[in-house]
């Protein structure tokens, strides 16, 4: 009963995303190899280096999970403020450094004999773009399945992806630039601009014309959920596309599979708690605890992978890194989860706890 209870909230192609990945994989990859012609086809399709295509598959995949953002929560930011300042520093002074030292220090130091520097170097640099681009949108299943107040999971994610408009470009210039990688800033700056601003003001005018028009109910139970598939079906086409470009890499080097994951789990495990155990230090609830580790733990990985393409082309083992971080997130997000429900005594009781929860609702 205990685990119907923890599944209840999480799709079934979210339940399984990492088998669909490594089935996207597989597909992707017996396209690149025997069927070369699709992929040289695609890559016609550029644009100052990024892949139409591709990019109007990630805008599939982005642009409703900036509608089901509130950013009017926003609003309530002053009414107990305490868990967003965790969300804050775990995702933006800790996360992107602690993601490079984890992945450098794997990349070229415990598996310096398995992978040579330069493909180190590439890796480094998807790690980099992963730590740098908390979660936005299944943070929201993992709020819900660790009974994290909803109406504050909204303002962390609304909060933060305000601030991915301003620091995800410097931040991942600067561990760029630190890990010895040229950084093409022209480029760059467009990513954000194709791939955050883009989609987040038309989210904004999406969400606000149509509850105008039609009411909140009938934006969340009717409107939102007719994207669902279309979501779905963005991710996994961007998925074969990307596999088929990458074949050589992933055929010449399948165990770099497994020795990226390794880091990016590490890091997930490691912010978690960072979050969770500085939440609990100032007696946080746990239903705004458990979601505060959840956003830095997981990540927007649509961002990562679209930067990733348009700096770095879709044949870059950069691009290769970031997937691999798609490959991992939920068998261990979910693992969090257990461990989040199974730790909520180390946190008061509600009414005991730190801070007027129910007012952010």
């Amino acid at each position: 009963m205990k685990k119907a209870v923890e599944n209840k909230g999480i799709g079934f192609f979210e339940k399984y995303l990492t088998v669909w990945v490594v089935v996207c994989m597989v597909t992707g990859i017996l396209i690149g190899r025997f069927l070369p012609v699709i992929p040289d086809f695609l890559a016609q399709f550029e644009y100052a280096n990024v892949s139409i295509p591709i990019a109007f598959l990630i805008w599939l995949m982005i642009y409703p999970m900036m509608m089901k953002v509130d950013f009017a929560s926003i609003k309530n930011v002053r009414k107990n403020p305490n868990g967003l300042y965790i969300t804050w520093a775990a995702n933006w002074l800790i996360k992107p450094f602690s993601m490079y030292v984890i992945a450098w220090f794997f990349f070229f130091v415990v598996f310096r004999t398995l992978i040579p520097q330069d493909l180190a170097r590439d890796y480094l640099a998807g790690a980099i773009l992963l730590g740098a681009a908390p979660c936005t949108a299944m943070v929201f299943v993992w709020s819900h399945l660790t009974r994290g107040n909803p109406a504050y999971t909204v303002v962390q994610v609304a909060t933060n992806d305000l601030i991915i408009l301003f620091a995800f470009t410097p931040i991942v210039a600067l561990l760029l630039g630190i890990g010895g990688i040229t950084i093409p800033w022209g480029t760059l700056i467009l990513s954000v601009v194709l791939f955050v601003v883009i989609p987040l003001i038309g989210g904004i005018l999406t969400r606000s014309n149509v509850i105008k028009n039609k009411g909140e109910e009938y934006f969340n139970k009717v409107f939102i959920t007719k994207f669902s598939n279309v979501t779905i079906v963005g991710l996994l086409l961007t998925l074969v596309i990307i596999f088929s470009f990458q074949g050589d890499v992933i055929l010449s080097n399948p165990l770099h599979i497994l020795l990226i994951a390794v880091p990016l789990t590490l890091q997930t495990f490691f912010i978690f708690f960072v979050a969770y155990f500085g939440s609990r230090k100032i007696k946080l609830c746990h239903n705004i605890a458990a979601p505060a580790g959840m956003i830095g733990a997981s990540n927007f990985f649509e961002l990562a992978v679209a930067v990733a393409i348009s700096i770095f082309g879709p044949t870059s083992p950069v691009v290769l890194a970031t997937i691999v971080g798609v490959l991992v997130e939920v068998p261990v997000m979910l693992t969090l989860v257990r461990i989040a429900n199974k730790t909520k005594h180390w946190f008061p009781g509600e009414k005991v706890c730190y801070g007027p929860v129910e007012e952010m609702k």
